[in-house]
Protein backbone atom coordinates (compact mmCIF):
# COMPACT_ATOMS: atom_id res chain seq x y z
CA UNK A 1 0.00 0.00 0.00
CA UNK A 2 1.60 3.29 -1.03
CA UNK A 3 1.84 6.29 1.30
CA UNK A 4 -0.99 8.26 -0.28
CA UNK A 5 -3.25 5.26 0.12
CA UNK A 6 -2.26 4.93 3.79
CA UNK A 7 -3.04 8.58 4.34
CA UNK A 8 -6.41 8.22 2.66
CA UNK A 9 -7.41 5.30 4.88
CA UNK A 10 -6.54 7.23 8.05
CA UNK A 11 -8.40 10.05 9.70
CA UNK A 12 -12.14 10.36 9.26
CA UNK A 13 -12.48 7.03 7.45
CA UNK A 14 -10.68 5.12 10.18
CA UNK A 15 -12.70 6.89 12.85
CA UNK A 16 -15.91 6.06 11.01
CA UNK A 17 -14.97 2.39 10.75
CA UNK A 18 -14.00 2.19 14.44
CA UNK A 19 -17.26 3.80 15.52
CA UNK A 20 -19.24 1.50 13.24
CA UNK A 21 -17.48 -1.59 14.63
CA UNK A 22 -18.06 -0.63 18.24
CA UNK A 23 -21.73 0.00 17.53
CA UNK A 24 -21.93 -3.27 15.61
CA UNK A 25 -20.51 -5.26 18.52
CA UNK A 26 -23.13 -3.86 20.88
CA UNK A 27 -25.96 -4.40 18.39
CA UNK A 28 -24.81 -7.93 17.60
CA UNK A 29 -24.50 -8.86 21.27
CA UNK A 30 -28.00 -7.57 21.98
CA UNK A 31 -29.45 -9.47 19.05
CA UNK A 32 -27.66 -12.66 20.04
CA UNK A 33 -29.09 -12.41 23.55
CA UNK A 34 -32.63 -12.32 22.17
CA UNK A 35 -32.41 -15.36 19.90
CA UNK A 36 -30.39 -18.46 19.37
CA UNK A 37 -26.98 -17.80 17.90
CA UNK A 38 -27.10 -18.46 14.17
CA UNK A 39 -30.87 -18.17 13.85
CA UNK A 40 -32.57 -16.94 10.68
CA UNK A 41 -31.75 -13.31 11.54
CA UNK A 42 -28.09 -14.07 10.77
CA UNK A 43 -28.88 -14.01 7.06
CA UNK A 44 -29.95 -10.40 7.26
CA UNK A 45 -27.41 -8.93 9.65
CA UNK A 46 -25.51 -6.09 8.03
CA UNK A 47 -21.77 -6.16 7.44
CA UNK A 48 -20.89 -4.06 10.48
CA UNK A 49 -22.91 -6.35 12.74
CA UNK A 50 -21.20 -9.43 11.31
CA UNK A 51 -17.78 -7.85 11.70
CA UNK A 52 -18.67 -7.12 15.33
CA UNK A 53 -19.51 -10.80 15.81
CA UNK A 54 -16.24 -11.84 14.19
CA UNK A 55 -14.10 -9.50 16.25
CA UNK A 56 -15.82 -10.42 19.51
CA UNK A 57 -15.40 -14.11 18.52
CA UNK A 58 -19.16 -14.74 18.74
CA UNK A 59 -18.99 -16.11 15.21
CA UNK A 60 -16.19 -17.44 13.04
CA UNK A 61 -15.38 -16.61 9.45
CA UNK A 62 -15.84 -20.28 8.55
CA UNK A 63 -19.27 -20.28 10.18
CA UNK A 64 -20.38 -17.18 8.26
CA UNK A 65 -18.91 -18.51 5.03
CA UNK A 66 -20.59 -21.90 5.41
CA UNK A 67 -23.91 -20.18 6.15
CA UNK A 68 -23.59 -18.02 3.05
CA UNK A 69 -22.71 -21.01 0.87
CA UNK A 70 -25.61 -23.03 2.28
CA UNK A 71 -28.04 -20.19 1.62
CA UNK A 72 -26.84 -19.77 -1.95
CA UNK A 73 -27.13 -23.51 -2.58
CA UNK A 74 -30.60 -23.61 -1.02
CA UNK A 75 -32.11 -20.67 -2.89
CA UNK A 76 -30.17 -19.79 -6.01
CA UNK A 77 -31.95 -22.30 -8.20
CA UNK A 78 -34.82 -19.80 -7.99
CA UNK A 79 -32.80 -16.59 -8.41
CA UNK A 80 -29.66 -17.49 -10.40
CA UNK A 81 -27.75 -14.60 -8.85
CA UNK A 82 -24.34 -16.12 -7.97
CA UNK A 83 -23.31 -17.50 -11.35
CA UNK A 84 -19.57 -18.02 -10.74
CA UNK A 85 -18.92 -19.91 -7.51
CA UNK A 86 -15.57 -20.06 -5.76
CA UNK A 87 -16.61 -21.79 -2.57
CA UNK A 88 -13.50 -23.92 -2.05
CA UNK A 89 -11.09 -20.98 -2.19
CA UNK A 90 -13.55 -18.91 -0.20
CA UNK A 91 -13.64 -21.43 2.62
CA UNK A 92 -9.83 -21.62 2.58
CA UNK A 93 -9.69 -17.82 2.91
CA UNK A 94 -12.17 -18.00 5.80
CA UNK A 95 -9.95 -20.50 7.62
CA UNK A 96 -7.00 -18.13 7.26
CA UNK A 97 -9.15 -15.23 8.45
CA UNK A 98 -10.06 -17.14 11.61
CA UNK A 99 -6.38 -17.80 12.27
CA UNK A 100 -5.64 -14.10 11.88
CA UNK A 101 -8.51 -13.14 14.19
CA UNK A 102 -7.23 -15.62 16.77
CA UNK A 103 -3.84 -13.90 16.62
CA UNK A 104 -5.53 -10.63 17.43
CA UNK A 105 -5.19 -9.21 13.93
CA UNK A 106 -7.79 -6.74 12.74
CA UNK A 107 -8.80 -5.46 9.31
CA UNK A 108 -12.00 -3.66 8.27
CA UNK A 109 -13.63 -6.73 6.63
CA UNK A 110 -11.57 -9.57 8.10
CA UNK A 111 -13.55 -12.80 7.67
CA UNK A 112 -16.62 -11.24 6.02
CA UNK A 113 -18.05 -13.25 3.08
CA UNK A 114 -19.13 -11.27 0.02
CA UNK A 115 -19.56 -11.54 -3.75
CA UNK A 116 -18.59 -9.23 -6.62
CA UNK A 117 -20.13 -8.42 -9.99
CA UNK A 118 -18.94 -10.67 -12.81
CA UNK A 119 -17.36 -7.80 -14.77
CA UNK A 120 -14.63 -7.29 -12.14
CA UNK A 121 -11.53 -9.42 -12.49
CA UNK A 122 -10.93 -12.01 -9.78
CA UNK A 123 -7.76 -13.99 -10.36
CA UNK A 124 -8.57 -17.55 -11.37
CA UNK A 125 -12.24 -16.87 -12.19
CA UNK A 126 -13.75 -16.08 -15.60
CA UNK A 127 -14.63 -12.51 -16.57
CA UNK A 128 -17.01 -12.76 -19.54
CA UNK A 129 -19.36 -9.75 -19.39
CA UNK A 130 -21.90 -12.30 -20.67
CA UNK A 131 -20.11 -12.67 -24.02
CA UNK A 132 -20.24 -16.32 -25.22
CA UNK A 133 -16.87 -17.89 -26.02
CA UNK A 134 -14.90 -15.85 -23.46
CA UNK A 135 -15.22 -18.25 -20.53
CA UNK A 136 -11.76 -19.77 -21.03
CA UNK A 137 -9.81 -16.51 -21.25
CA UNK A 138 -7.44 -16.63 -18.26
CA UNK A 139 -7.68 -13.98 -15.57
CA UNK A 140 -4.45 -13.73 -13.61
CA UNK A 141 -4.89 -10.62 -11.52
CA UNK A 142 -7.57 -9.08 -9.31
CA UNK A 143 -9.17 -5.76 -10.19
CA UNK A 144 -7.85 -2.96 -7.97
CA UNK A 145 -11.16 -2.79 -6.09
CA UNK A 146 -11.23 -6.57 -5.55
CA UNK A 147 -7.62 -6.52 -4.35
CA UNK A 148 -8.49 -3.78 -1.86
CA UNK A 149 -11.49 -5.71 -0.55
CA UNK A 150 -9.37 -8.84 -0.12
CA UNK A 151 -6.61 -6.85 1.56
CA UNK A 152 -9.25 -5.57 3.99
CA UNK A 153 -10.03 -9.20 4.83
CA UNK A 154 -13.12 -9.91 2.69
CA UNK A 155 -13.77 -13.54 1.74
CA UNK A 156 -14.88 -13.55 -1.92
CA UNK A 157 -17.26 -16.45 -2.58
CA UNK A 158 -17.98 -15.83 -6.25
CA UNK A 159 -19.37 -13.49 -8.87
CA UNK A 160 -22.88 -12.29 -9.65
CA UNK A 161 -24.84 -12.08 -12.87
CA UNK A 162 -25.16 -9.20 -15.33
CA UNK A 163 -26.47 -8.48 -18.84
CA UNK A 164 -24.50 -8.85 -22.06
CA UNK A 165 -21.81 -6.13 -22.13
CA UNK A 166 -23.45 -4.55 -19.06
CA UNK A 167 -25.85 -2.85 -21.46
CA UNK A 168 -29.33 -3.53 -20.08
CA UNK A 169 -31.65 -2.87 -17.15
CA UNK A 170 -32.15 -6.64 -16.92
CA UNK A 171 -29.53 -9.24 -15.95
CA UNK A 172 -29.47 -12.11 -18.41
CA UNK A 173 -27.05 -13.50 -20.97
CA UNK A 174 -26.40 -16.61 -23.04
CA UNK A 175 -23.72 -17.93 -20.68
CA UNK A 176 -25.34 -17.70 -17.28
CA UNK A 177 -29.04 -17.31 -18.02
CA UNK A 178 -31.55 -15.03 -16.30
CA UNK A 179 -31.51 -13.62 -12.78
CA UNK A 180 -34.88 -13.19 -11.07
CA UNK A 181 -36.05 -10.62 -8.54
CA UNK A 182 -36.43 -11.98 -4.98
CA UNK A 183 -39.60 -9.91 -4.57
CA UNK A 184 -41.26 -11.42 -7.65
CA UNK A 185 -39.52 -14.11 -9.69
CA UNK A 186 -41.37 -13.02 -12.84
CA UNK A 187 -39.65 -9.63 -12.70
CA UNK A 188 -36.11 -8.42 -13.30
CA UNK A 189 -33.84 -7.49 -10.39
CA UNK A 190 -32.47 -4.71 -12.60
CA UNK A 191 -29.18 -4.31 -14.37
CA UNK A 192 -26.48 -4.30 -14.88
CA UNK A 193 -25.66 -5.15 -11.23
CA UNK A 194 -28.81 -7.26 -10.97
CA UNK A 195 -27.24 -10.43 -9.63
CA UNK A 196 -25.54 -8.40 -6.91
CA UNK A 197 -28.79 -6.78 -5.78
CA UNK A 198 -30.65 -10.10 -5.79
CA UNK A 199 -27.91 -11.75 -3.71
CA UNK A 200 -28.15 -9.00 -1.09
CA UNK A 201 -31.95 -8.94 -0.97
CA UNK A 202 -32.10 -12.75 -0.59
CA UNK A 203 -29.69 -12.70 2.35
CA UNK A 204 -26.78 -14.48 0.67
CA UNK A 205 -24.16 -11.88 1.61
CA UNK A 206 -24.11 -8.47 3.28
CA UNK A 207 -21.80 -6.63 0.87
CA UNK A 208 -21.31 -6.48 -2.90
CA UNK A 209 -19.22 -4.65 -5.48
CA UNK A 210 -20.99 -3.33 -8.58
CA UNK A 211 -20.55 -0.81 -11.38
CA UNK A 212 -22.67 2.02 -12.81
CA UNK A 213 -22.82 4.16 -15.92
CA UNK A 214 -26.53 4.47 -16.71
CA UNK A 215 -27.85 3.48 -13.30
CA UNK A 216 -26.38 -0.02 -12.98
CA UNK A 217 -25.94 0.29 -9.21
CA UNK A 218 -29.01 2.40 -8.54
CA UNK A 219 -31.62 0.61 -10.67
CA UNK A 220 -31.04 -2.83 -9.09
CA UNK A 221 -31.04 -1.21 -5.63
CA UNK A 222 -34.41 0.39 -6.41
CA UNK A 223 -35.86 -2.81 -7.90
CA UNK A 224 -34.66 -5.07 -5.04
CA UNK A 225 -35.07 -2.75 -2.06
CA UNK A 226 -31.40 -2.42 -1.06
CA UNK A 227 -28.79 0.36 -0.79
CA UNK A 228 -26.14 1.28 -3.37
CA UNK A 229 -23.72 4.13 -3.89
CA UNK A 230 -22.57 5.58 -7.20
CA UNK A 231 -19.39 7.42 -6.23
CA UNK A 232 -18.14 10.70 -7.59
CA UNK A 233 -16.63 9.92 -10.97
CA UNK A 234 -12.97 8.96 -10.76
CA UNK A 235 -12.56 8.33 -7.03
CA UNK A 236 -12.76 4.51 -7.28
CA UNK A 237 -10.19 2.88 -9.62
CA UNK A 238 -11.57 0.95 -12.58
CA UNK A 239 -8.39 -0.92 -13.49
CA UNK A 240 -9.26 -4.59 -13.83
CA UNK A 241 -12.93 -3.92 -14.62
CA UNK A 242 -12.77 -4.32 -18.38
CA UNK A 243 -14.17 -6.57 -21.14
CA UNK A 244 -12.78 -10.11 -21.34
CA UNK A 245 -9.36 -10.39 -22.91
CA UNK A 246 -8.40 -6.80 -22.15
CA UNK A 247 -4.64 -6.77 -21.53
CA UNK A 248 -3.59 -6.34 -17.91
CA UNK A 249 -2.69 -2.70 -17.45
CA UNK A 250 -0.09 -1.13 -15.20
CA UNK A 251 -1.48 2.39 -15.57
CA UNK A 252 -4.68 3.90 -14.16
CA UNK A 253 -7.83 3.31 -16.18
CA UNK A 254 -10.45 6.03 -16.56
CA UNK A 255 -13.71 5.63 -18.48
CA UNK A 256 -16.03 8.53 -19.15
CA UNK A 257 -19.15 8.43 -16.93
CA UNK A 258 -18.44 4.93 -15.53
CA UNK A 259 -17.83 4.13 -11.86
CA UNK A 260 -17.56 1.18 -9.48
CA UNK A 261 -19.22 1.26 -6.09
CA UNK A 262 -20.58 -0.68 -3.11
CA UNK A 263 -23.99 -2.28 -2.60
CA UNK A 264 -25.36 -3.34 0.78
CA UNK A 265 -28.45 -3.56 2.97
CA UNK A 266 -27.60 -0.50 5.05
CA UNK A 267 -26.16 2.95 4.44
CA UNK A 268 -23.47 2.45 7.08
CA UNK A 269 -22.12 -0.54 5.16
CA UNK A 270 -21.83 1.62 2.05
CA UNK A 271 -19.68 4.07 4.02
CA UNK A 272 -17.49 1.26 5.34
CA UNK A 273 -16.94 -0.23 1.87
CA UNK A 274 -16.34 3.11 0.15
CA UNK A 275 -13.49 3.90 2.55
CA UNK A 276 -11.83 0.66 1.42
CA UNK A 277 -12.25 0.85 -2.36
CA UNK A 278 -11.90 4.61 -2.95
CA UNK A 279 -8.62 6.40 -3.35
CA UNK A 280 -5.91 6.80 -5.98
CA UNK A 281 -4.83 3.84 -8.06
CA UNK A 282 -1.43 2.75 -6.72
CA UNK A 283 -0.01 3.02 -10.24
CA UNK A 284 -1.03 6.65 -10.65
CA UNK A 285 2.15 8.50 -11.56
CA UNK A 286 0.83 11.70 -9.99
CA UNK A 287 0.38 9.98 -6.63
CA UNK A 288 -2.27 12.52 -5.61
CA UNK A 289 -4.07 12.27 -2.32
CA UNK A 290 -7.83 11.91 -2.33
CA UNK A 291 -9.49 14.01 0.35
CA UNK A 292 -13.23 13.52 0.70
CA UNK A 293 -14.74 16.09 3.06
CA UNK A 294 -16.80 14.96 6.04
CA UNK A 295 -20.61 15.02 5.78
CA UNK A 296 -22.05 18.51 5.63
CA UNK A 297 -24.31 17.71 8.57
CA UNK A 298 -24.71 15.08 11.27
CA UNK A 299 -28.33 15.87 12.12
CA UNK A 300 -31.17 15.21 9.70
CA UNK A 301 -32.91 18.50 10.45
CA UNK A 302 -29.85 20.48 9.31
CA UNK A 303 -30.02 19.26 5.70
CA UNK A 304 -31.37 21.49 2.93
CA UNK A 305 -33.19 19.24 0.46
CA UNK A 306 -34.52 19.78 -3.06
CA UNK A 307 -37.10 17.19 -4.15
CA UNK A 308 -37.71 16.44 -7.85
CA UNK A 309 -40.56 14.12 -8.81
CA UNK A 310 -41.39 15.25 -12.36
CA UNK A 311 -39.23 14.86 -15.45
CA UNK A 312 -39.91 16.82 -18.65
CA UNK A 313 -39.00 13.93 -20.97
CA UNK A 314 -41.02 11.10 -19.44
CA UNK A 315 -43.83 10.37 -16.98
CA UNK A 316 -43.16 8.90 -13.55
CA UNK A 317 -45.50 6.29 -12.07
CA UNK A 318 -47.90 7.46 -9.40
CA UNK A 319 -46.55 4.85 -6.98
CA UNK A 320 -43.00 6.22 -7.29
CA UNK A 321 -44.07 9.84 -6.95
CA UNK A 322 -46.30 9.01 -3.98
CA UNK A 323 -43.45 7.27 -2.18
CA UNK A 324 -41.04 10.14 -2.82
CA UNK A 325 -43.58 12.79 -1.88
CA UNK A 326 -44.38 10.89 1.29
CA UNK A 327 -40.70 10.87 2.18
CA UNK A 328 -40.52 14.61 1.52
CA UNK A 329 -43.45 15.19 3.88
CA UNK A 330 -41.88 13.03 6.60
CA UNK A 331 -38.61 14.91 6.27
CA UNK A 332 -40.39 18.25 6.53
CA UNK A 333 -42.14 16.94 9.63
CA UNK A 334 -38.74 16.36 11.21
CA UNK A 335 -37.66 19.92 10.56
CA UNK A 336 -35.74 19.32 7.33
CA UNK A 337 -35.72 22.28 4.95
CA UNK A 338 -37.51 20.84 1.89
CA UNK A 339 -37.99 22.71 -1.40
CA UNK A 340 -39.67 21.62 -4.62
CA UNK A 341 -38.21 24.14 -7.07
CA UNK A 342 -35.08 26.20 -7.56
CA UNK A 343 -34.12 28.78 -10.14
CA UNK A 344 -30.63 27.22 -10.10
CA UNK A 345 -31.82 23.78 -11.20
CA UNK A 346 -30.20 22.73 -14.48
CA UNK A 347 -32.50 22.00 -17.43
CA UNK A 348 -33.52 18.36 -16.86
CA UNK A 349 -34.52 17.92 -20.50
CA UNK A 350 -31.10 19.07 -21.67
CA UNK A 351 -29.45 16.79 -19.13
CA UNK A 352 -31.52 13.85 -20.33
CA UNK A 353 -30.75 14.37 -24.00
CA UNK A 354 -27.05 14.97 -23.41
CA UNK A 355 -26.87 11.92 -21.15
CA UNK A 356 -28.42 9.51 -23.65
CA UNK A 357 -26.27 10.93 -26.45
CA UNK A 358 -22.97 10.45 -24.61
CA UNK A 359 -24.04 7.04 -23.36
CA UNK A 360 -25.03 5.88 -26.85
CA UNK A 361 -21.76 7.09 -28.33
CA UNK A 362 -19.75 5.24 -25.68
CA UNK A 363 -21.55 1.94 -26.16
CA UNK A 364 -21.38 2.22 -29.97
CA UNK A 365 -17.58 2.45 -29.84
CA UNK A 366 -17.48 -1.30 -29.08
CA UNK A 367 -20.11 -2.43 -31.60
CA UNK A 368 -18.99 -4.84 -34.34
CA UNK A 369 -18.41 -3.24 -37.75
CA UNK A 370 -21.55 -4.70 -39.34
CA UNK A 371 -23.81 -3.37 -36.57
CA UNK A 372 -22.11 0.03 -36.69
CA UNK A 373 -22.62 0.16 -40.48
CA UNK A 374 -26.32 -0.55 -39.98
CA UNK A 375 -26.58 2.29 -37.46
CA UNK A 376 -24.97 4.67 -39.93
CA UNK A 377 -27.55 3.72 -42.56
CA UNK A 378 -30.44 4.15 -40.14
CA UNK A 379 -29.14 7.51 -38.90
CA UNK A 380 -28.72 8.76 -42.47
CA UNK A 381 -32.35 7.86 -43.18
CA UNK A 382 -33.70 9.94 -40.29
CA UNK A 383 -35.70 13.02 -41.33
CA UNK A 384 -33.76 16.22 -40.72
CA UNK A 385 -36.43 17.43 -38.29
CA UNK A 386 -36.57 14.22 -36.22
CA UNK A 387 -35.94 15.43 -32.67
CA UNK A 388 -37.17 12.62 -30.44
CA UNK A 389 -34.94 11.13 -27.76
CA UNK A 390 -34.73 7.96 -29.86
CA UNK A 391 -33.51 9.99 -32.86
CA UNK A 392 -30.92 11.78 -30.73
CA UNK A 393 -29.73 8.43 -29.39
CA UNK A 394 -29.40 6.96 -32.89
CA UNK A 395 -27.47 9.94 -34.25
CA UNK A 396 -25.18 9.80 -31.22
CA UNK A 397 -24.10 6.23 -32.00
CA UNK A 398 -22.16 7.59 -34.99
CA UNK A 399 -21.10 10.85 -33.34
CA UNK A 400 -17.87 12.36 -34.62
CA UNK A 401 -15.13 13.48 -32.26
CA UNK A 402 -16.04 17.06 -33.16
CA UNK A 403 -19.61 16.44 -32.05
CA UNK A 404 -18.40 14.67 -28.91
CA UNK A 405 -16.35 17.72 -27.89
CA UNK A 406 -19.33 20.00 -28.44
CA UNK A 407 -21.57 17.67 -26.41
CA UNK A 408 -18.97 17.44 -23.66
CA UNK A 409 -18.90 21.22 -23.40
CA UNK A 410 -22.65 21.12 -22.76
CA UNK A 411 -21.96 18.54 -20.04
CA UNK A 412 -19.39 20.84 -18.42
CA UNK A 413 -21.90 23.69 -18.34
CA UNK A 414 -24.49 21.43 -16.72
CA UNK A 415 -21.94 20.28 -14.16
CA UNK A 416 -21.16 23.88 -13.24
CA UNK A 417 -24.86 24.57 -12.83
CA UNK A 418 -25.21 21.69 -10.36
CA UNK A 419 -22.30 23.00 -8.31
CA UNK A 420 -23.98 26.39 -8.05
CA UNK A 421 -27.20 24.73 -6.92
CA UNK A 422 -25.36 22.84 -4.19
CA UNK A 423 -24.44 26.14 -2.56
CA UNK A 424 -28.12 26.45 -1.61
CA UNK A 425 -28.94 22.75 -1.14
CA UNK A 426 -27.09 19.84 0.42
CA UNK A 427 -28.79 16.99 -1.45
CA UNK A 428 -31.31 16.49 -4.24
CA UNK A 429 -33.86 13.68 -3.97
CA UNK A 430 -35.34 12.14 -7.12
CA UNK A 431 -36.62 8.81 -8.47
CA UNK A 432 -34.29 6.11 -9.77
CA UNK A 433 -36.62 4.97 -12.56
CA UNK A 434 -40.22 5.85 -13.45
CA UNK A 435 -41.56 2.48 -12.20
CA UNK A 436 -40.79 -0.32 -9.78
CA UNK A 437 -39.34 -3.57 -11.17
CA UNK A 438 -40.95 -4.70 -14.42
CA UNK A 439 -41.54 -8.15 -15.91
CA UNK A 440 -38.76 -9.95 -17.77
CA UNK A 441 -38.67 -8.90 -21.43
CA UNK A 442 -35.97 -10.43 -23.62
CA UNK A 443 -37.36 -9.27 -26.95
CA UNK A 444 -35.36 -7.10 -29.33
CA UNK A 445 -34.27 -4.16 -27.20
CA UNK A 446 -35.08 -1.46 -29.74
CA UNK A 447 -38.69 -2.65 -29.87
CA UNK A 448 -39.27 -2.84 -26.10
CA UNK A 449 -41.74 -0.51 -24.44
CA UNK A 450 -42.62 0.10 -20.81
CA UNK A 451 -45.94 1.34 -19.51
CA UNK A 452 -45.94 4.30 -17.12
CA UNK A 453 -49.34 5.48 -15.90
CA UNK A 454 -50.86 3.92 -19.00
CA UNK A 455 -48.42 5.63 -21.36
CA UNK A 456 -45.91 3.56 -23.29
CA UNK A 457 -42.36 4.92 -23.27
CA UNK A 458 -39.28 3.68 -25.13
CA UNK A 459 -37.33 1.15 -23.07
CA UNK A 460 -34.13 3.21 -23.18
CA UNK A 461 -35.83 6.26 -21.67
CA UNK A 462 -36.36 4.37 -18.41
CA UNK A 463 -32.85 5.35 -17.26
CA UNK A 464 -33.40 9.09 -17.74
CA UNK A 465 -33.49 9.99 -14.03
CA UNK A 466 -30.01 8.51 -13.59
CA UNK A 467 -28.49 11.06 -15.94
CA UNK A 468 -28.72 13.80 -13.32
CA UNK A 469 -25.83 12.32 -11.35
CA UNK A 470 -24.01 10.38 -14.07
CA UNK A 471 -23.59 13.19 -16.58
CA UNK A 472 -22.04 15.56 -14.02
CA UNK A 473 -20.05 12.84 -12.24
CA UNK A 474 -21.91 13.44 -8.99
CA UNK A 475 -22.29 10.99 -6.11
CA UNK A 476 -25.70 9.36 -5.77
CA UNK A 477 -26.86 7.05 -3.00
CA UNK A 478 -29.89 4.88 -3.70
CA UNK A 479 -32.01 3.64 -0.80
CA UNK A 480 -35.41 1.98 -0.29
CA UNK A 481 -38.27 4.20 0.89
CA UNK A 482 -41.38 2.04 0.58
CA UNK A 483 -43.40 -0.55 -1.30
CA UNK A 484 -45.86 -0.20 -4.16
CA UNK A 485 -49.44 -1.47 -3.96
CA UNK A 486 -48.12 -4.62 -5.66
CA UNK A 487 -45.63 -5.13 -2.85
CA UNK A 488 -42.58 -4.12 -4.89
CA UNK A 489 -39.73 -1.99 -3.50
CA UNK A 490 -39.47 1.69 -4.37
CA UNK A 491 -36.23 3.58 -3.91
CA UNK A 492 -34.95 7.11 -4.27
CA UNK A 493 -31.69 8.71 -5.30
CA UNK A 494 -29.84 11.07 -2.98
CA UNK A 495 -27.64 13.20 -5.24
CA UNK A 496 -24.95 15.44 -3.82
CA UNK A 497 -22.07 17.72 -4.81
CA UNK A 498 -18.96 16.27 -6.45
CA UNK A 499 -16.55 14.70 -3.93
CA UNK A 500 -19.15 14.92 -1.15
CA UNK A 501 -19.98 11.22 -1.15
CA UNK A 502 -19.98 11.16 2.62
CA UNK A 503 -22.85 13.65 2.68
CA UNK A 504 -25.20 11.57 0.51
CA UNK A 505 -24.39 8.39 2.44
CA UNK A 506 -24.75 10.16 5.78
CA UNK A 507 -28.14 11.53 4.73
CA UNK A 508 -29.22 8.00 3.74
CA UNK A 509 -28.07 6.67 7.10
CA UNK A 510 -30.00 9.36 8.98
CA UNK A 511 -33.14 8.68 6.93
CA UNK A 512 -32.71 4.94 7.52
CA UNK A 513 -32.35 5.51 11.26
CA UNK A 514 -35.43 7.71 11.38
CA UNK A 515 -37.80 5.93 8.99
CA UNK A 516 -36.35 2.47 8.30
CA UNK A 517 -34.68 0.98 5.26
CA UNK A 518 -34.25 -2.56 3.96
CA UNK A 519 -36.90 -5.19 4.62
CA UNK A 520 -36.53 -8.81 3.45
CA UNK A 521 -38.61 -10.06 0.52
CA UNK A 522 -41.46 -12.14 1.96
CA UNK A 523 -40.41 -15.35 0.21
CA UNK A 524 -36.85 -15.09 1.59
CA UNK A 525 -37.45 -14.02 5.19
CA UNK A 526 -36.42 -17.33 6.71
Amino acid sequence: MNETRREFMRGAGAALAALSLSQASAEAAGDAAGSEKGGPAMHYRNARELIGLLQSRQASAVELTDRAIARIEAHDDKLNAVVVRDFERGRAAAIEADKALARGERAPLLGLPMTVKECANVAGLPTTWGIPGTQQIPVGEDAVTVARLKAAGAVVLGKTNLPLMLADMQSYNAIYGTTNNPWDLSRTPGGSSGGAAAALAAGYVSLELGTDIGGSLRIPAHFCGIFAHKPTHGIVPLRGIAPPGTPSLSIPMRIELAVAGPMARSAGDLALALEIIAGPDATDALGYKLALPPPRHTELRDFRVLVLDTHPLLPTAASVRTALDGMADRLAGRGVKVARTSALLPDLARIGRTFVQMLAAMFAADYPDDIYAGLKSRAAALPADADSTAAARLRATIMSYRDWVKTDRIRIGITNRWQLLFRDFDVVLCPVTPTPAFAHDHSEMAARRLSVNGTEIPYGDHIMWNGNATLAGLPSTAMPIGLSSEGLPIGMQIVGPAMEDRSTIAFAELVEREFGGFVPPPAFKS
